[in-house]
């Protein structure tokens, strides 16, 4: 038995495909089926149920599956143990992050990451939490930035900070002095994004929108700021966009209060992930981004700790 095999049997219950664990592990179809044949040979059993589609692991293969990944998580925290002893921070960092989060930390965090871990090759894709969530199970992203709770339990949810959202209206709606209570919000010209935003399904849960019939819907947040200013309405955005707004614009933004509307974004990864040190460079990096007042309290304190 050999680690090269554990990653494969690992990589091929991830997949539940043997081409595209090969393509994972950087080897062929056939070199992969063949060494993974072998180890099946070397301890007399059947990990993989082949005749199924896609394949399975068996019962003693789940059990053995379970122990490989324990195996190879063990090997990664030796080398996170020299990584911290050298006190270098080297290697990959593939991170997904959801679009209405993305415009107001990318362009900085790519900046500023470079500049203080330039040993690191980072990878930023943009994707909905459906396929963050796709994808960190297959292994194809390390963690991710989303909006949370998403109850994943296997993933583990790291806050960062608090955003609150805001009402824009169309500058042709005179706004009153009354506070804005998300029970009370007009449906009618409400403008929201399209379905599988995860801001869609907040704005949702404070306001009660999952009942009107007179949403309408568009693909990104800096659209339903144009369709407001010319179509009338308004839409809910989150607190960083006001930055993107002019002067004039803002005049348009009213506080939802009674309670305030607000979403937690987190980092996220799996239970296993080990890389603990990486993990606190993205938080740090995201501490220099962040106004301070919205980061959460533990992130000002503490380093984060993975047990």
């Amino acid at each position: 038995m050999t680690l090269q095999q554990i990653e494969y049997i690992v990589a091929l219950n991830r997949h539940r495909h043997f081409v595209k664990a090969a393509e994972e592990c950087g080897v062929t179809q056939p070199t992969l089926s063949a060494m993974v044949q072998k180890l099946e040979d070397e301890l007399d059993v059947k990990i993989f149920d082949r005749s199924k589609h896609p394949i399975e692991p068996t019962a003693i293969g789940e059990k053995i599956i379970r122990q490989a990944e324990t195996t190879l998580n063990e090997m990664r925290r030796i080398q996170e143990v020299v990584n911290n002893e050298t006190n270098s921070l080297i290697g990959t960092l593939k991170i997904g992050i959801i679009p209405t989060i993305a415009p107001y930390l990318v362009p900085d965090f790519i900046s500023r990451f470079r500049t203080d871990y330039g040993l690191i090759t980072l990878t930023i894709s943009e994707m909905r939490t459906t396929n963050i969530l796709e994808q960190l199970k297959t292994g194809n992203l390390d963690l991710a930035i989303v909006s949370t709770p998403l109850d994943q339990p296997d993933m583990l949810e790291i806050p960062l900070y608090y955003e609150k959202f805001v009402a824009y209206f169309s500058p042709t709606q005179r706004l009153t002095e009354i506070p804005l209570n998300p029970k009370d919000m007009p449906l009618d010209d409400l403008w929201v994004l399209q379905e599988g935003h995860c801001a869609r399904r907040q704005i949702f849960n404070f306001c009660n929108a999952e009942s009107s019939n007179h949403m309408y819907e568009a693909g990104s947040i800096d659209t339903l700021v144009k369709i407001v200013d010319k179509s009338g309405g308004y839409t809910v955005i989150p607190e960083l966009h006001l930055q993107f707004l002019t002067e004039t614009q803002l005049k348009n933004v009213k506080e939802i209060t009674s309670p305030p509307a607000v979403r937690e974004v987190s980092i996220l990864i799996r239970k296993d992930f080990v890389k603990e040190r990486m993990i606190n460079a993205v938080a740090d990096t995201v501490k220099k981004i962040i106004p301070p007042q919205m980061l959460d309290e533990r992130l000002k304190k503490f380093s984060i700790r993975l047990k």
